[in-house]
Parts: C-alpha cells; structure tokens; sequence
C-alpha cells in the first residue's frame, strides 16, 4: 500500500458567524492546495489532476498560483472523508534503507514472545535428541570397544554428574547475566561435546567420561536458563501452554532421536549420529542469537502493543545482584516445589528408564518391540502436556485463581499416574498393559501446568534458582530411584516397584494442595 499526494483544487472555507458548524456552500476563487488521496483513488483523480493543470494561466510575481477554472461545490461534513484517511494505509508498510515501502511479511508480524517459545521448544527438542543418542549408540560402541556392562553403566552415569551439579549454579548464573546469554551457552556448549564424543572415545574411557560430564554440564543449565527468560517474556495467561510447549520439546526430542538413530547407525555408523546431532546446534545458535533477547524490554524491535501485553501481565523485573536465599528456602511453598518435584520425578524416571525391561521381561515383547513401545509415551506426554497447557490457561482467563488451576492441574499429574499404575497388577493383556503405561504418562504430563509452572508464580525474578532447586531433588529422584528399582526387583516384583511410586504420588498430592500457592511470594 502506498500514500500517494496530489495537486487538487480545494476551496478554503469562510468563517460563518450564523451557524456552529461549518456546512455551508460557498463558491470562492480557487486557491491551489495539498490534499492526500488513499489508493483507491488514485485512478480517478489522474484525470482531474491533468484538466486542472491544463487551466493555469499565468504565475504571479508574488508567487501565489492561480487558476482560470472554479471550484466544485464542496460541502464539508462532521466526519473525515476517505480521501484523506491515509495513516492506516501507513501502518501496513515498513520503510526499508533506501526509503522503498515494502509490505510486512508474516514473521514480521508473528508475536515475538512467541518466537521466544519456538526457539525454547527447539532448544529442548535438540537438549533431549543429544540426551538419547547415546542410548542407542552404545551398543555398537561397547561392542568395538569391548566395554563391560560395568562400563557401560558408568558411561551412561556420567551425564547425571555434570548434570546434577549445575542446576542451582545455572539458575543463578541465568538469573544475574539473563537468560539469553545463557541458554544460547547451553546449546553451543552441549552440541560441541556431542560432537565431540566419537573422538572422546577414540582417545580412552576417561576422555568419554568427560565430555560426556560436560554435555551435562550444558544441559544442566538449560533449564534454569529457559525458565527465566520465559518468565520475563510471557504473561501469566499464557504460562501454561507455553512452558507445555517447550517440555513437549523434550518428548519429541526422545521420539526423534530414538527414531533417527539406528538409521543413521546402520547407513553411516555410530559417529554419525553425535556429528549430524551435534551440528544441528550451531544452527539453532545463529537464530538464536539475531532473534532472542533476555527480557521486552530489550528488544527494539518489540512493537509497543506487544510490549504492553507483555509487561502488562508480568512486573518489570531488574536484573538480580544477590539472592536472598535465607528468604527463599524459608517459604514452604518453596519446599512443597522441591518435595513434589521428587515425588513426581521417581515414577517418571522409573518408568522412562525400566520400561523396555518391564515390557521384555512382563510382557514377552522381545527387543525391537519394546523399542518401539518406548515411544508411545513420550509421543503421549508431548499431546497431552499442550491440552492440559490450554486447559490451564483457559481456566486463568476465565478468572479462576491461578493457586486453584495450579492444584488442579499437578493432582491430575500425581493421581492419573498412580491410578494407571495400580491397574497393572490386574491386566493380563499386553496390550492392556501398554495403555495403561501410555496414560500413565500422559496424565503426568499434566504436571507440566503444575509444578513445572509455579516457579515463575510464586518468585518471577528467581525463576531460574528455583527451577535449579527443585530440578536437582528431581534429578537424585531419578539416581536414587533407579538404583532402589534395581535393588526392589532383585528381592521382589514389579508390583513392589509400582507401589512405592504410587506411595510417592499420593504424598505428592497431599504436600502440593496443602502448601502450594499460584501467588507472588519473593519479590
């Protein structure tokens, strides 16, 4: 669209002293004027323009033009007329360098705060892909390195020591620098050490160990990061589906990589599954860094309606200098987010972890059934952490008080899982089996508009340390839940596995809806 000015005559208008309002007709001698045409009347008037300009005459000294022809009677009404609305024709074009007007593309006009939430998502989706690739690629691997299960073990361990250790020290480190800086840190530093890894491997066992603690070191912080940039840049009418949407990330990552693995394995070899992985980083690190930035108000390119639904719906936050941590740890919902946090990550881990042993072992699938089964849950969690984010946020938009939609949400997260779990010891169809395992994960994913959601409620401006917080009791949930699966099916069954997590679900549910709160309590 373009604003387009030509020469018309136009008949100034003489005060009238009878009447409040100027309506009258008058017939003056013409004076030449200014008047600004939208498009639409750009036809019609080329015509008129060169008639009119075909009537002068002569040109005075004093400089004033005048013409031979007399205007049209011209009445002049309260409301503007349609020729001369053209700032709406302006607000559509965007003036490049050379001052050419070009239209707005799509991604121009696509909320940025929503970009945000698709570069996270992408984030997790390569975070888990790198996570699990390992998982396949290990057994090509013991086998040319000859590697014991022993090793294998402590191969497959050495992620969580990076992993584990900064959690807290990511949050803080988001928290104070912002949160671009760092997951942009996170990405580039894991997909290095993924790339890495062939080479790690090639050189000794203590050389994989390492890059293997650094990758989680990467992915450690990654987290943290996400959580706090997210709370600066999403109102909370929107937190639930947008965090469901980056988590689903994770699952899709697992799915993808659990997908693309063993094709790469069997076309290229083992390498090629960390250096094809490892690369995608990079990428995302570009975008990354031309389109990403810490909070709103930041970006120069935010545009100010968007900017005010933004810092509408959250507080202007400025950077953290110091944590208050003796404030922090004496809130108890704090400590309802760290407990549940554990609970809710036993189950998770157990089942994640145990299920293709559960599956060959119970179920009589044999090897390459059970991998395929894996990745029914995951794709399961991915739908059903969006629905339960939408429900959520539907529920907050209509006024319901964020404390109750956050209870809501996590006891369907603890008592949909501990509810399908009780069900196994009285199915005896596999198939019936697998979907009870199958909504077993999907009702956890629920937690996603829960627990996962309430750091950037009750501390929007440590949303970072308290994610490191409770995603480290999360974390030892997962070692010491594993280990305690290990030691529970050597001297009983799987229904004992089944009943401490449901034990630990319930408690869950009781500490969550008695301490829990959708509230601001650290300012």
């Amino acid at each position: 669209m373009y604003a387009v000015v030509f020469l018309l005559p136009f008949s100034p208008l003489k005060h009238n002293t009878s009447r409040k309002s100027p309506t009258s007709i008058y017939k003056p001698e013409t004076q030449l004027h200014f008047q600004f045409l939208s498009p639409k009347c750009r036809n019609e008037t080329n015509v008129r323009n060169f008639r009119v300009l075909k009537g002068f005459t002569k040109l005075r000294t004093s400089g004033r033009v005048r013409a031979d022809v007399k205007s049209e009677p011209y009445e002049v009404t309260e409301s503007v007329p349609d020729t001369v609305k053209f700032t709406d024709t302006l607000s559509e074009v965007k003036v490049d360098g050379d001052g050419l007007k070009s239209e707005l593309t799509w991604l121009d006009q696509f909320p940025k705060r929503w970009v945000i939430v698709v570069l996270c998502f992408t984030a997790f989706l390569l975070c888990n892909m790198d996570r699990v690739n390992m998982s396949i690629a290990i057994l090509p691997m013991s086998a040319e390195f000859n590697w014991s299960p022993t090793t294998v073990g402590l191969i497959q361990s050495s992620f969580f020591w990076g992993y584990l250790l900064t959690q807290v020290a990511g949050g803080i480190w988001a928290d104070t620098v912002g949160g671009k800086f760092v997951l942009g840190f996170a990405v580039i530093w894991w997909s290095i050490a993924t790339a890495l890894t062939p080479i790690a491997a090639r050189l000794g066992l203590p050389f994989l160990l390492v890059v293997r603690a650094f990758m989680g070191i990467g992915e450690g912080v990654a987290m943290p990061a996400m959580n706090n940039i997210l709370s600066k840049w999403i109102p909370v009418s929107e937190r639930s589906r947008s965090l469901a949407l980056v988590y689903s990330g994770m699952y899709l990552g697992s799915v993808t990589g659990l997908a693309f693995s063993p094709f790469l394995i069997h076309k290229f070899g083992w390498p090629s599954v960390f250096y094809s992985f490892g690369s995608l980083g990079t990428v995302w690190f570009a975008i990354w860094l031309s389109k990403a930035h810490s909070s709103p108000l930041e970006d120069p390119q935010l545009s100010s309606d968007e900017k005010k639904l933004i810092v509408g719906g959250n507080d202007a936050m400025e950077p953290v200098k110091e944590i208050p941590w003796k404030l922090i740890l004496s809130k108890p919902p704090v400590w309802a987010l760290i407990s549940c946090h554990f609970c809710h990550n036993w189950g998770t881990f157990i089942l994640l972890t145990w299920m293709p042993t559960y599956y060959n072992q119970v179920l009589k699938f044999n090897l390459t059934e059970s991998g395929l089964l894996c990745v029914l849950p995951w794709l399961t969690m991915a739908v059903s952490a969006n629905v339960g984010g939408w429900i959520a946020d539907t529920l907050v938009s209509n006024g319901v008080p964020v404390t109750r939609v956050r209870k809501i949400m996590q006891t369907i997260g603890f008592l949909g899982p501990a509810f399908f779990l009780t069900q196994l010891s009285h199915v005896h169809s596999p198939g019936m089996a697998v979907l009870c395992m199958a909504c077993s994960q999907g009702t956890d994913a629920f937690s996603q508009s829960g627990l996962y959601s309430n750091h950037q409620d009750i501390g929007p401006r440590y949303a970072g340390v308290l994610l490191g917080l409770s995603n480290t009791a999360g974390v030892l949930a997962g070692v010491f839940g594993t280990a305690a699966t290990g030691y529970i099916l050597q001297h009983g069954s799987w229904d004992d596995v089944f009943k401490v997590s449901v034990g630990l679900y319930l408690v869950g549910t009781v500490i969550w809806n008695l301490f829990a709160t959708g509230e601001k309590i650290l300012d």
